[in-house]
């Protein structure tokens, strides 16, 4: 398998949390590293907007 993501690629997240206020649907994110598959074999993503980073799945986010 294969990462769908590559690095500084822009994102943006499918579903945004309705608890974080840091985030909207229209935050742009910048993939700053490629994580390896979890035991379902899905892969994660660390994604930086301004200060703002977090780990992602890969089902989470879409490309720009």
């Amino acid at each position: 398998m294969i990462h769908k993501f590559k690095m500084r690629q822009m994102v943006q997240l499918k579903q945004p949390g309705f608890t974080d206020t840091r985030t909207n649907s229209s935050n742009v994110y910048e993939v700053v590293r490629l994580m390896p598959a979890d035991q379902t074999g899905e892969f994660s993503y660390r994604i930086k907007s301004g200060p703002t980073e977090r780990a992602v799945r890969e089902g989470e986010i879409r490309s720009v």
